[in-house]
C-alpha cells in the first residue's frame, strides 16, 4: 500500500516549500513520488510558474495533482474524494504520495507546519506526527524549517524502510475506498483475472491489467 504523509499549517506558513524541499531530497533516493496538492481557491492556472504546483514540479515530482473547488488536474471535474482514495486511485506504482493540505483527512499522517504559535493545528487534528517549526516548541519529533533532508530521512525510515513491504499484485477499490487484501487473496483474485484475459488470446504478454466495474 503507498505510503502518505502530509504537510499541514496555515496559510504562508512555508508548506510549499518545505514540502518542495522534501520532494527533492527523496527523488535524490531514487524514489517515485507523488505530489497531490488542496486549495480552496478557484480559477487556478495549473502548473504555471510561481504556483505551488509549479514548484513541486520543479523539485521533481513524478506527478503533481491539484484539488480545487473548480477543478481537479489532471483537468478533471472534481470530486469529493479522500486523499487516500486520490493516491490509490492515480498514484497505485508511487513509493509515496506526498499530500499538501487535507488537515481534516482521517488515519492520515500530518507534519505541521508552524511559524505562529498562535496558530497550532495539532491540538485541532488528528495524526499529527511531527512538527517542522523555527519557534520553541515541545513534541516528539520537531525539525527546523531548513530541516528539509531530515524530515525526508524521518520520512523514508518510518514509512518506507520499516515497512519492508512488496508491492501489492492486486489492488481492490470499491466505491473509491481500497480493501486491503491478504497476500493469498491478492494472488488469487491476479490469478483468476489473468487467467480470463489469457483466454481471449490477445497477442502480446500480459504484465499488467486494470479491470474497472460499474454496477
Amino acid at each position: 500500500m503507498t505510503a502518505i504523509v502530509s504537510f499541514i499549517g496555515w496559510h504562508d506558513s512555508g508548506k510549499t516549500t518545505l514540502a518542495a524541499g522534501v520532494v527533492a531530497h527523496l527523488k535524490r533516493k531514487g524514489l517515485r513520488v507523488a505530489v497531490i496538492k488542496s486549495s480552496d481557491k478557484s480559477g487556478i492556472i495549473f502548473d504555471s510558474p510561481d504556483t505551488d504546483t509549479f514548484i513541486h514540479r520543479q523539485a521533481g515530482a513524478d506527478e503533481v495533482m491539484l484539488v480545487a473547488p473548480d477543478q481537479m488536474a489532471l483537468l478533471a471535474t472534481p470530486k469529493k474524494l479522500s486523499l487516500t482514495t486520490l493516491a490509490h486511485r492515480y498514484f497505485p506504482d508511487a513509493d509515496i504520495v506526498i499530500g499538501e493540505g487535507f488537515k481534516e483527512a482521517r488515519q492520515i499522517a500530518k507534519i505541521e507546519v508552524v511559524t505562529n504559535p498562535e496558530q497550532q493545528l495539532r491540538r485541532e487534528v488528528s495524526g499529527v506526527i511531527a512538527v517542522a517549526t523555527d519557534l520553541d516548541i515541545s513534541s516528539d519529533y520537531v525539525f527546523r524549517l531548513n530541516e528539509a533532508a531530515e524530515i525526508a530521512e524521518f520520512i523514508q525510515k518510518r514509512f518506507i524502510d520499516n515497512e519492508k513491504r512488496r508491492p501489492d499484485k492486486t489492488a481492490l477499490l470499491v466505491n473509491g475506498r481500497k480493501i486491503v487484501l491478504k497476500r493469498f487473496i491478492q494472488d488469487s483474485l491476479a490469478g483468476v483475472v489473468a487467467g480470463y484475459v489469457e483466454s481471449l488470446k490477445i497477442n502480446e504478454e500480459l504484465g499488467e491489467i486494470e479491470l474497472r466495474i460499474k454496477l
